[in-house]
């Protein structure tokens, strides 16, 4: 947003019209007060107390103070969004990052074939990408969904490096080198990395949905009066992270945690809402044991005696521990209600992570996804319960 305004103010300086543009950003400052007013008032409908939630989270995670703030939830090297946007967009991500300078070889080079105009407008618009990649770069906090809002920023800027490279490729200016390579030729070049760009990404969305899609799907069993009582538990002990949401379980049933390595704190529990003021009742409600220091909370473990159900994974490459056994190997006391495949990633080739590989016989055993087990476990019955 910001060089876009400030785009308007240079024009509306150098045409004279400022007055125009005050109007304009008065309005807009204006619209924006109305949202935020409106926000607070949701927020304070179910909070029940007065709270400006983006400046709660720029306070916490710029101004949070010692032993709080985001490095507390771990920190990641600065290249870490540069691979992980290399990895899923591949070429497009190479484009996006090329923007600034394909405008600026435009400028030197090839002027006649843009103007002035086109090109401030042009790198207006490629500058909020920077911007937002810069910003969180330099946070020692990193993860991948902070990049999310700045996809469409991405995608325009491919799009414009792409546009630039094929107006480029497509002279016929017989002076240029590019002018005289046959068009066919660059036709076919064109459309070679663009087909390789396209398969790479689907190899890679097919490689995501396949390979870590079971947390997803182990829960449709419950759906079933003859798997489920009202009222029982659903444990994750090492796998908590793993758990998608509550929405996945019927509205009888609640998700618990078991102790295992982690250290951190765990999410806390909304009350029971049968009506409006249960609802506010249960939003307004701090969960006991919360904390923003990220520091551990007892009080949110259950004995697994507790447990009816359980969530467990299994890696033939893993070694269990104490606090993190391997469930779904003890038999005697768990029984498999539904299970799918997940990928071993230590065990599994780096290839064989990046995009999806079919299970082929041709293909070299290095090559091959390695796969463990993702199962919903329910505690067996005592023999004699069961006689």
């Amino acid at each position: 947003m910001v060089p876009l305004l400030l785009e308007e103010v240079i024009i509306s300086f150098i045409a004279g019209s400022m007055r125009k543009i005050v109007g304009n950003i008065l309005n807009g400052a204006l619209r924006c007060l109305s949202i935020l007013i409106l926000e607070v008032a949701v927020d304070y409908a179910f909070f029940q107390k007065f709270a400006i939630v983006p400046w709660n989270i720029v306070a916490y995670n710029i101004f949070g103070g010692q032993d709080r703030g985001p490095e507390i939830f771990g920190t990641e090297p600065w290249t870490f969004y540069i691979r992980n946007l290399l990895l899923n967009f591949n070429i497009w991500f190479i484009f996006a990052l090329s923007a600034v300078p394909l405008l600026a070889l435009q400028a030197v080079f090839r002027l006649q074939a843009t103007s002035k105009q086109t090109l401030l407008r042009s790198l207006t618009l490629v500058t909020p990408f920077y911007m937002w990649l810069a910003i969180f770069t330099v946070q020692p906090h990193k993860e991948e969904r902070f990049m999310y809002p700045a996809y469409p920023f991405l995608a325009l800027n491919a799009a414009i490096s792409f546009h630039m490279v094929l107006s480029y490729i497509g002279s016929s200016n017989p002076k240029e080198v590019i002018g005289r390579v046959p068009p066919k030729l660059k036709l076919t070049v064109v459309m070679s990395i663009l087909l390789v760009a396209i398969n790479a990404g689907l190899l890679r969305v097919v490689s995501m949905i396949t390979a870590y899609n079971a947390p997803l799907k182990i829960f449709a069993p419950l759906e079933e009066p003859s798997v489920a009582q009202a009222g029982e538990s659903v444990c994750f002990g090492k796998e908590w992270y793993r758990f998608p949401s509550s929405f996945f379980l019927p509205n009888d049933m609640r998700a618990k945690f078991l102790r295992s390595e982690f250290r951190g704190i765990l999410p806390g529990e909304f009350l029971d809402a049968a009506g409006y003021q249960d609802l506010v009742a249960g939003t307004s409600r701090i969960p006991t044991g919360m904390n923003d220091r990220n520091e551990e909370d007892p009080g949110k473990y259950v004995d697994i005696s507790q447990c009816s159900f359980l969530v467990d994974s299994y890696f033939p490459g893993s070694i269990g521990s104490e606090l993190e056994p391997d469930y779904i190997l003890d038999e005697s006391q768990w029984e498999k209600v539904s299970c799918k495949e997940f990928l071993d990633a230590s065990q599994t080739s780096l290839l064989g992570r990046l995009i999806w590989i079919p299970e082929l016989p041709v293909i070299p055993e290095q090559f091959r996804r390695t796969w463990g087990q993702h199962c919903l476990l329910r505690r067996r019955e005592p023999a004699q319960e069961r006689e």
